[in-house]
């Protein structure tokens, strides 16, 4: 079952259009959304849950219209998004008392066991919580209503990395069932490495691989050669590429790979892909 469909997202700023973004998620799976800052991540999600009015496109959530079935759409998803806060004097039991109102299926001894998973104490206030630690409070309040579908917004960033793994862990425990699904939107993409069954990457608001992971990391070859070996016709098969002393290296698509011949090729990682073809 599909838990996530959006065709066709638009959404058009003076200085910034969103074109036509279309993927989807189902049931058991993580999906890594990256792009450098700037390229639309978080206007797509915003769009996606009508934080931002889109201008164009749908978004269905367990098939049914987001905006014409909003408050069933919005009980079955969890949002954690990068920089979001609480008010800072406030205790967290008393932030947990407000946003169980919102929800007919919060849990709450699932609250509790994030609670003690997390090591929260419901009795501190929020300006007491270091930034890693008001992240794993904001995912502790988007967990405990049995949400189907996880939307976070750089949710490591400000961990240090033994609680990011600990987050990818559970991340991995949530989707066992094969009834959850998690949207992660990250610049870390180590964890996406770690994590990720797709890719979805966007670029200047439109997108440039949308697809399983393994999938997007064998459409490319990593290439290494002196200058003398770069004829024109073969930088015009480059995606991006870097020139130094010692010679050049570049991006290719791996249907290319034959018309390097004699130079070093070698398969790249998530975080390669991204810094090659913003080089382009």
């Amino acid at each position: 079952m599909e838990l996530l469909r959006i065709h066709n997202l638009c959404k058009n700023y003076p200085q910034f259009q969103l074109k036509n973004v279309s993927f989807a998620l189902e049931e058991g799976y993580i999906m890594g959304f990256i792009g450098r800052n700037g390229a639309g991540k978080t206007t797509t999600l915003k769009a996606m849950l009508n934080l931002v009015h889109p201008d164009g496109g749908s978004v269905e959530i367990m098939g049914k219209d987001f905006l014409e079935n909003e408050f069933f759409c919005k009980q079955k998803i969890g949002v954690v998004f990068g920089g979001a806060d609480y008010y800072p004097r406030e205790r967290l039991k008393n932030i947990a008392a407000v946003v169980r109102r919102f929800y007919e299926d919060w849990d709450d001894a699932l609250y509790e066991t994030y609670l003690a998973r997390f090591g929260l104490d419901p009795e501190k206030k929020v300006n007491e919580l270091s930034s890693g630690m008001r992240v794993k409070f904001a995912l502790t309040l988007a967990l405990s209503h049995h949400a189907k579908l996880l939307i976070l917004d750089e949710p490591t960033s400000g961990l240090d990395p033994v609680s990011r793994d600990d987050l990818l862990e559970l991340f991995q425990t949530l989707i066992e069932d094969g009834e959850h699904s998690i949207l992660f939107s990250t610049h870390i993409t180590s964890d996406l490495e770690k994590c990720a069954d797709y890719i979805v990457y966007i670029k200047d608001g439109a997108l440039v691989e949308n697809g399983e992971k393994d999938e997007v990391l064998n459409a490319y070859r990593i290439v290494k050669g002196s200058a003398e070996q770069l004829t024109p016709a073969l930088e015009g098969k480059l995606v991006g590429v870097k020139k130094h002393a010692f010679g050049v290296s570049g991006l290719i698509k791996s249907a290319d790979a034959d018309a390097f011949f004699g130079f070093a090729l070698e398969k790249p990682d998530i975080e390669s892909i991204m810094i090659y073809t913003e080089r382009e």
